[in-house]
């Protein structure tokens, strides 16, 4: 072998090695980019498209941006792998890891759930609820009945306070009596009961054409904007604004188990991502209700006072303490709650 062929060979040699490096190189960096620590799947009681669908989703990109990488949460809509009812069991048992939930369907299997859902009629506006919740012990609360069915309760997310669109205005509790209104089954319900309205309990699929046709005169649905999102407002042109009888809590929750295994610092970012979440969801939906507010003729809009809505929250306070009274822990939501609404001057 001449000179020429052993610097050939050498160099030849050289590239060979150079491109086994490059594609090592290459590999590792593939399996670093597209290979997460944790690869989880999420669902929500959601429609894909929504508003708050898109928090949820804007909540796992968050997790996956702060977390580098290291979680990657596929974010599923209503009934992707379950029914929304199902999915606090489907998290117990890995079938998915996690959950945008909404807390009153698992009433089921503690009332707890659903003064920890909504304790309807109580707080003026989203934030002091929001306020009960980490700073008044909802949260340790919330992180113990969830723990007994294998999640951990990462935080609230709220939408903010429901509407109710009417045919005719109704500006007071007096002016409920009598009216035929579609409401879901619970406490809610049953304070419109004690407000002696002819209450039905129609599926939401129903609810437009229940209205279109006179079988009802008013709904429990959403807020104003998703009210107006789905057209009630064009047949029932009057809505309670802000809202005063429903500002229902959400969860975001995560296998107990799955939690456990978390470093600190994953940890971290999960909860911090999820008070975002709420924060986002919240002011989404705000910002919804203002772009129907302002097509609105502005005598449709109907904004209870102060007094209007304590007479209420009288009324109401007598279900919360009957649904108190029906297990342990739902006396120490119900308490929890009544403890901080007292001291914010509510009542």
């Amino acid at each position: 072998m001449n000179l020429g062929d052993t610097y050939m060979l050498g160099w030849g040699i050289r590239r060979l090695s150079s491109a086994v490096v490059g594609l090592m190189a290459l590999f590792a960096f593939a399996a670093t980019a597209g290979a997460a620590d944790y690869n989880w799947k999420f669902q929500s009681f959601w429609q894909a498209g929504t508003t708050n669908q898109k928090a949820f989703e804007r909540f796992a990109a968050n997790v996956g941006r702060m977390s580098g990488g290291r979680i990657e949460i596929e974010a599923l809509s209503v009934g992707a792998v379950v029914p929304p009812g199902e999915m606090l069991d489907a998290v117990k048992v890995k079938i998915i890891d996690g959950m945008n939930g909404g807390t009153g369907y698992f009433v089921g299997k503690d009332p707890a759930f659903a003064l920890l859902a909504d304790i309807n009629a109580g707080y003026e506006n989203p934030y002091q609820q929001e306020m009960w919740f980490w700073h008044g012990g909802g949260a340790e609360i919330a992180r113990e009945i969830y723990a007994k069915y294998g999640l951990y309760y990462l935080g609230p997310v709220m939408w903010g306070a429901e509407s109710i669109p009417s045919k005719e205005p109704l500006r007071n509790v007096a002016d409920f009596k009598g009216i035929k209104m579609r409401a879901p089954e619970g406490m809610g319900a049953a304070i419109f009961r004690r407000l002696e309205v002819g209450v039905s309990t129609l599926p939401g699929t129903e609810v437009y054409t229940a209205l279109e046709r006179g079988k009802i005169e008013a709904t429990d649905w959403g807020t104003l904007g998703m009210n107006d999102e789905l057209g009630y407002g064009k047949i029932a042109p009057y809505a309670i604004y802000p809202g005063i009888h429903s500002m229902p809590m959400a969860d975001l929750s995560i296998n107990l188990e799955i939690w456990n295994s978390l470093p600190d610092d994953l940890k971290g970012i999960l909860e911090i991502a999820a008070r975002e979440a709420n924060r986002d969801s919240l002011g989404l939906n705000a910002v919804l209700d203002r772009s129907f507010v302002a097509k609105r003729d502005p005598s449709t809009l109907v904004n209870w006072g102060s007094a209007e809505r304590r007479e209420l929250r009288a009324v109401a306070q007598e279900v919360w303490l009957e649904w108190s009274e029906k297990s342990e822990l739902a006396k120490r939501v119900y308490d929890s709650h009544i403890a901080f609404m007292t001291s914010m001057g509510l009542l």
